[in-house]
């Protein structure tokens, strides 16, 4: 069964920045491809993993808020352990691939149970400790919070969000929810953290849906606006958090326990 592809972005010896597009076979052999793009001095890798099979997403419940979302009760299903510890092999065999060296990795990932029980198990695959120098909590890493109206609700009421997002992406669900644009704003502030800390590190980041699907959309927008001048990479990811950019989210979507290739 095929992989599925990867978006990769790898800094260069010059100074570019290379995008590298991987495409897993039907024998799960990777074929690359890249392009560069000037101006920046990115030192890490990232891949991005959406958490495993939860028990609210067996239940078909919407958990958005920090209060539910660190509750023991909501943390992965009995499948998406599996789906985690499938994820952790595959980013294994990746890192080997790319001649990685496991104390090169650092696993950032949300404080939510469900995030939190899939950065454990890849962990435990690579042999590593939550506990350790090697991963870290970022808060802005967590779910995006739908509002207190959607909280606990049926998880068929994601179709209004999302409807809403693509009209109109700096509008927030409701009154005490966040908008993309206000996600967007900051995964900005994580990616600009962990390139600081963790300069030269393969970098697996462990979040939710909605997340995920909006840090990839600014980071593949960067790569199609950036200018042949390149620029400061806080300004790039500033410059492209328009509606017209982050309306299409929902193209970047993941499944639940899916690894991706992103920068």
């Amino acid at each position: 069964m095929a992989g599925p592809d990867h978006f990769g972005l790898r800094a260069r010896e010059d100074g570019l920045l290379c995008f590298e597009f991987t495409n897993y076979n039907a024998r799960g052999t990777a074929n690359k491809s890249g392009s560069s793009i000037q101006g920046y001095d990115v030192v890490g890798q990232y891949w991005v993993l959406r958490h495993g099979k939860s028990i609210p997403n067996e239940k078909g419940l919407i958990v958005s808020s920090m209060e539910n979302g660190k509750l023991e009760e909501y943390k992965l299903a009995s499948e998406g352990i599996n789906q985690a510890q499938l994820a952790g092999e595959l980013f294994l065999k990746e890192l080997k691939e790319n001649d990685i060296p496991l104390e090169n990795v650092r696993i950032c990932y949300s404080p939510f149970s469900r995030t939190t029980h899939t950065a454990k198990v890849v962990a435990s695959v690579l042999n590593l400790s939550l506990e350790g120098p090697q991963a870290k909590i970022f808060e802005d890493l967590r779910e995006r919070y739908f509002g207190p109206s959607f909280e606990l609700q049926s998880h068929e009421k994601y179709t209004e969000i999302w409807d809403l997002d693509e009209k109109d992406p700096l509008m927030k669900p409701e009154e005490g929810g966040e908008s993309v644009a206000d996600v967007a704003s900051r995964l900005t502030n994580v990616l600009l953290q962990i390139e600081s800390q963790f300069q030269g590190c393969a970098i697996l980041i462990v979040s939710h849906g909605d997340p995920l699907q909006i840090l990839q959309t600014i980071v593949n927008a960067v790569r199609e606006q950036v200018g042949p001048d390149g620029g400061d990479l806080a300004a790039q990811l500033a410059a492209v958090k328009v509606r017209s950019v982050l309306s299409q989210h929902r193209k970047h979507a993941l499944l639940t326990g899916q690894l991706r290739a992103v920068v």
